[in-house]
């Protein structure tokens, strides 16, 4: 199968996207644990991730609250249970893993739950951002915590102005 690639500069830095045509599989940041780059035998074509790009930009704006794309994630049945759980907390707002250990009805698996969001191959698309840890520190995020925060920040602005 073959794997094409973007780098698409957002107002967050440089974001490798990666996916086979049809379908977006990966987000990775240009720093930070989910730092990622593009493999030799992937090929460079921006046209597969026009839309990705489109609600990307949307969503920096402010205008996008939900993602609608088609996603190819390779995962445990554990960890895909923990990214479609994450589909479920509301734009602006933040849950801790606790929270989303209960929501997925494993009241006591909040680590298991952290590792699985720190596994999400595709986050903003699948905003494991929002989840903190208990107190409300950030804990971690794949692109580090400036990002995190930042991110939290602009959906917070937006959510206000609703």
């Amino acid at each position: 199968m073959r794997t094409f690639y973007h780098y698409y500069n957002s107002p967050f830095g440089r974001l490798l996207l990666a996916g086979d045509g049809i379908h977006l599989s990966l987000l990775g940041f240009p720093a930070g644990a989910m730092a990622r780059q593009h493999f030799g035998d992937w090929i460079e074509n921006p046209k597969p991730f026009k839309e990705a790009v489109s609600q990307l930009e949307s969503y920096f704006v402010g205008e996008l609250k939900e993602f609608k794309l088609k996603l190819d994630v390779n995962g445990t049945d554990f960890q895909r249970n923990v990214w479609n759980a994450l589909a479920s907390i509301p734009y602006g707002q933040t849950w801790t893993y606790g929270q989303l250990a209960k929501h997925i009805g494993k009241p006591k698996a909040s680590r298991a739950v952290g590792a699985a969001n720190g596994a999400n191959p595709l986050p903003i698309i699948i905003p494991c951002h929002r989840v903190v840890a208990a107190g409300g520190k950030l804990g971690g995020f794949g692109g580090g915590l400036e990002m995190k925060n930042s991110l939290l920040t602009l959906e917070s602005k937006f959510f206000k102005q609703q």
